[in-house]
């Protein structure tokens, strides 16, 4: 009886102890419960979102990426070479864009990723029919400038609209407008995964915005299909080449001197674009008439060089990375020298258009060259060159890596992983996108302000480096001279 009594106070006394623990149990579950629906809700949302923005990119960018086709078809019509028409169609490029819309000038991404950073993704619906009519123009008549760029912009522009046509906070606007650049770049690569991540990837060095990858990845792979459903057609390449289970040294080592010619390569491009561009803006003319010289510079090259380096240069990309001896052997290895100066001086002097495409043009050629140099398999050293000159070019590596496996097939990933990943580092903190943010050093031997616009940083080396680099080599020869004596 005693035993039971006590037994009954201690539960009375233990009671409110229990009752609270349960409570705490209780709330534990509820906040679980409520953080997976709130979850649920926004994937629902951000895929919805995600898909329809992207659905209707793709109807967007096909029906641009056909128009550029047709005009491309209607060139054998004109009773002379269509080159001739560049400067006429330089000066009518830069009045569409100064008149109608001046955020259209230049190569598209670069102005999208200014808007993501600066004004929350806010960009005016005026952009879309410029830059389409305006790159037309241009690659019509032979401007050697790319596609992908005005894909971008043309998608990102019509998310900004969507999202203030319906009132979307800042926030989801800055999201749905990346969508749009990852939903553009897509659709005219080709690549969906590697386009999507693409377009997330280029708006800060050395970091991923996690957050948006999901409806990235979602708008990417919506209007790649969108497109495909509209006749857009997107080219594959088979190199005929097959991993062997044997550790190659001296492959291995033939792709980190390709990562390193190819760093230099795409930081050739950064300087070419940006000492001609400066140097077109130094010359004291009026825009019209500046425009039209540029366009009589780049006629005079061609019928110096030909016309291979002018407009999209698809078919030099196919030959250089072609299996077959007699396509990738007519290449000239002064191909990719060539291409950069006449992107650089179609851009700096107005023209409208892309500058992903001519990378891949510089990046194809330049492995075939280097592949040649090396007594390597061409192919796939152009493969290698194509991925890996974007990567230096636009610090995009996981990206590259990406498409590798999805233009040439996983057997190449192996090697495109060690040589984007070399070129990434060795380009250094330059990029063809200044308005880039910077999270990242490369390099613990370099002073550098992060958090900036690649455009305003300024880069020192510090000694500390160099010292510890000294070190090494006294102990190398100290180690060196007691194995002598002994």
């Amino acid at each position: 009886m005693t035993k039971n009594y006590y037994f009954y106070v201690k539960l009375q006394l233990y009671k409110p102890l229990l009752s609270e623990c349960q409570m705490g149990k209780n709330r534990k579950v509820t906040k679980h419960i409520t953080e997976q629906t709130v979850m649920f809700a926004s994937i629902t949302k951000w895929i919805l979102i995600s898909s329809v923005i992207g659905a209707l990119i793709g109807v967007i960018v096909a029906f641009f990426l056909k128009t550029l086709e047709y005009f491309e078809n209607q060139r054998s019509i004109l009773p002379f070479e269509y080159y001739y028409t560049l400067p006429f169609a330089l000066v009518l490029t830069v009045i569409i864009v100064k008149k109608f819309a001046p955020s259209a000038e230049g190569h598209g991404t670069e102005k999208v990723i200014e808007a993501v950073h600066k004004r929350s993704g806010k960009m005016n619906l005026s952009v879309v029919p410029v830059k389409l009519i305006a790159t037309v123009i241009t690659i019509f008549s032979g401007g050697s400038v790319g596609k992908e760029g005005p894909g971008a912009q043309i998608g990102a522009a019509s998310a900004s609209y969507v999202a203030t046509l319906f009132k979307f906070s800042a926030r989801d606007r800055k999201k749905m407008v990346i969508c749009g650049i990852s939903a553009g770049f897509a659709s005219v690569f080709g690549t969906p995964l590697a386009g999507a991540i693409f377009g997330v990837e280029i708006l800060i060095v050395g970091a991923l915005m996690y957050d948006i990858l999901l409806p990235s990845i979602v708008a990417g792979f919506s209007a790649f299909f969108v497109a495909k459903m509209f006749g857009i057609s997107y080219t594959y390449f088979d190199l005929a080449y097959y991993v062997t289970f044997d550790f190659d040294y001296v492959l291995i080592a033939k792709v980190l001197l390709a990562g390193i010619f190819f760093g230099l390569v795409a930081d050739f491009i950064i300087t070419t674009l940006r000492y001609i561009h400066n140097l077109a803006k130094s010359i004291k003319l009026h825009y019209t008439l500046k425009a039209f010289l540029g366009g009589l510079i780049i006629v005079g090259l061609t019928l110096i060089f030909g016309d291979e380096y002018l407009g999209l240069g698809f078919e030099t990309i196919k030959e250089s990375i072609s299996s077959s001896h007699i396509d990738h052997e007519g290449v000239p290895w002064y191909a990719f020298i060539l291409k950069t100066i006449f992107t650089s001086l179609t851009l700096g002097f107005g023209g409208s258009g892309g500058v992903i495409t001519p990378i891949f043009y510089v990046g194809a050629t330049s492995g075939n060259f280097f592949g040649g140099l090396v007594d390597g398999y061409i192919p796939l050293f152009a493969a290698l060159g194509f991925v890996s000159v974007l990567a230096g070019a636009t610090s995009a590596p996981i990206a590259a890596i990406i498409m590798a496996v999805e233009l040439f097939g996983v057997n190449v990933a192996h090697y495109a992983a060690l040589s984007v990943i070399v070129a990434f580092l060795m380009t250094g903190h330059r990029s063809v996108f200044p308005s880039q943010l910077l999270s990242m050093k490369k390099s613990e031997a370099l002073d550098i302000k992060l958090g900036e616009e690649i455009v305003n940083t300024k880069v020192t080396y510090t000694t500390k480096f160099f010292r510890n680099i000294r070190r090494i080599f006294r102990i190398i020869i100290i180690y060196y001279k007691r194995a002598f004596r002994k």
